[in-house]
């Protein structure tokens, strides 16, 4: 197990294929100079991912951190992709969610790409959320299918129950999801993108 803050992430998870961790953070507010951690990330990625990203060969995390190019490769790449994101700190569903809609919502409007289709897109994930309380270890789910447009996001409390899914059909609203977690200096969480950089930096240079 890898452990991001004392919360373990198996190093590999099967989807239709065996994926990778090749990124890990958290997402955190700093309030009166006390550090508040709400989530840890693990970024599963098809390992095949490397075949797309050869021109960045020979690049440090650090430079990779920076580049947004770089991201974008990894969000367009046609390989399987799947978020893991786990409660640190109790909070409700419904503040994940409309936190989730703005900033996904802020990033539709600045690509002139927010309608009617995204907003009622936006609606469904708000409402699924929306009687969801997560408490400490609560596992949210993002999982991104190779060749397609559509997004699952599962929620399970305390690993008992069956996790509740949705699938989310919008490709707009799809693409800005994996931005708001993947998306390179714009990113939700610059912890897990300088992880993810740093591997794929080890793993280009092998």
């Amino acid at each position: 197990m890898v452990m991001v803050d004392d919360i373990p992430f198996p190093p590999q998870i099967t989807t239709t294929k065996p994926l990778s961790l090749l990124g890990h953070g958290i997402t955190d507010i700093e309030i009166h100079f006390l550090q508040i951690k709400f989530t840890a990330i693990g970024v599963y990625i098809d390992p095949v991912i490397l075949t797309h990203l050869q021109k960045w060969k020979g690049k440090s995390g650090t430079d990779l951190a920076e580049d947004d190019d770089f991201f974008d490769c990894i969000i367009s790449a046609p390989v399987d992709k799947y978020l893991r994101i786990v409660a640190i700190k109790e909070i409700k569903g419904s503040q994940y969610g409309v936190q989730l809609e703005s900033s996904v919502r802020d990033r539709l409007a600045a690509d002139d790409k927010y309608e009617e289709e995204e907003e009622a897109a936006l609606e469904q994930i708000v409402e699924f959320f929306q009687s969801k309380y997560f408490k400490k270890d609560s596992v949210i789910t993002f999982s991104f299918p190779a060749a397609s447009n559509f997004v699952e996001i599962g929620f399970s409390s305390e690993g008992k129950e069956e996790p509740k899914v949705i699938k989310v059909e919008n490709g707009n609203v799809v693409e800005m999801i994996k931005k708001w977690y993947l998306g390179g200096t714009t990113a939700y969480s610059p912890s897990t993108i300088s992880s993810l950089a740093n591997t794929l930096s080890l793993e280009l240079s092998k």
